[in-house]
């Protein structure tokens, strides 16, 4: 079952027997929002990007992005760059995997952001979401619905914690400017 998370909720990542997650998938989808002209509707193709900034003890140490698709450890691998988004009824357009039991021990928050590499606002997105996948079965355990429009180029979406022996996940849904994930380091600070 998934849960419809809102700004600032937080969520234990245990599976529904009470076991734990191995591995999660952070899908990130959008489609760019149709605009009125002259000569009828149309859209702008944009290109959100994904990141996944890897934390300890509050200092980053490792990033995950189009450019850097894979952890240095190996535990967080990026599925790869979609430059016009589209699939936004579901699916997810850009992915982030994260295998929680390779994940090194001093890690202990990985924060995932979402910018507008090519510069346009929120308001010209819709249909955009971040979700959190049992990676194991494929079953959807949260969405975050990225609503509301606004004058920002990026948003810190959510982070996920280290619990003990296991991980928490929060919603953020926190509105930046950025083209790049080093421009949100200033907004994500905060959040740890």
């Amino acid at each position: 079952m998934t849960v419809n998370m809102t700004k600032g909720q937080a969520i234990s990542l245990q599976k529904a027997d009470g076991g734990t997650l191995t591995a999660v998938r952070m899908g990130l989808g959008w489609q760019a929002a149709k605009r009125r002209g002259l000569f009828g509707s149309r859209t702008r193709e944009i290109d959100l990007d994904a990141s996944a900034v890897l934390f300890a003890d509050k200092q980053p140490v490792d990033v995950v992005f189009f450019r850097h698709l894979q952890s240095d450890d190996g535990s967080v691998r990026h599925t790869g760059d979609n430059l016009v988004g589209g699939v936004g009824q579901g699916g997810d357009d850009e992915a982030i995997l994260v295998d929680l039991q390779r994940v090194p021990v001093h890690i202990d928050q990985i924060v995932f952001t979402v910018n507008s590499f090519t510069g346009q606002t929120f308001q010209e997105v819709q249909n955009a979401f971040c979700r959190i996948v049992d990676e194991t079965n494929g079953q959807e355990l949260a969405r975050y619905t990225l609503d509301g429009g606004g004058q920002y180029t990026a948003q810190i979406m959510a982070k996920v914690s280290r619990q003990g022996a296991s991980w928490q996940m929060t919603a953020l849904g926190n509105p930046a400017n950025g083209r790049t994930f080093q421009d949100l380091m200033p907004a994500i600070l905060p959040h740890l």
